[in-house]
């Protein structure tokens, strides 16, 4: 019988956001769930995030930001997966993020953003109808 491919997700949390509850307690919900979760930590660059996607060789990277700097960060982490030939990645974000900025993000490649609040099991069903 053969593997069926666990789904890869990569959690990171770009820039200079400290705050970091939100992507641990979502890693663990789609680590639960059965996927594989590799979780960055805090402060990374949009550079070392395309990087460890790559090297892991994930499916989708969910970004998570509180700081107010997802305007910037976000597509720059998606213009970069599209340089280095790996837009077949999915990108998701999450966090504090202002209604009027989802589609602009959805505009730069990302299928979902997730707000507070937003159920854990509403994220694992988006991946999953998605994979």
């Amino acid at each position: 019988m053969p593997k069926i491919k666990k789904i890869r997700v990569m959690i990171a949390k770009p820039g200079l956001d400290g705050h970091d509850r939100g992507a641990k307690y979502i890693a663990r919900a789609l680590r639960d769930a059965g996927m594989e979760v590799i979780y960055t930590g805090i402060r990374q660059t949009p550079e070392q995030i395309v990087n460890a996607a790559i090297q892991e060789d994930v499916d989708i990277v969910g970004l998570s930001l509180l700081s107010g700097a997802h305007n910037f960060l976000f597509p720059k982490v998606a213009d970069l997966l599209v340089e280095k030939g790996k837009e077949d990645v999915m990108l998701f974000g999450g966090g504090v993020i202002p209604e009027e900025d989802i589609d602009f993000l959805k505009s730069k490649g990302f299928k979902a953003i997730f707000t507070p609040g937003t159920p854990a099991k509403d994220v694992i069903d988006f991946i999953k109808e998605s994979m």
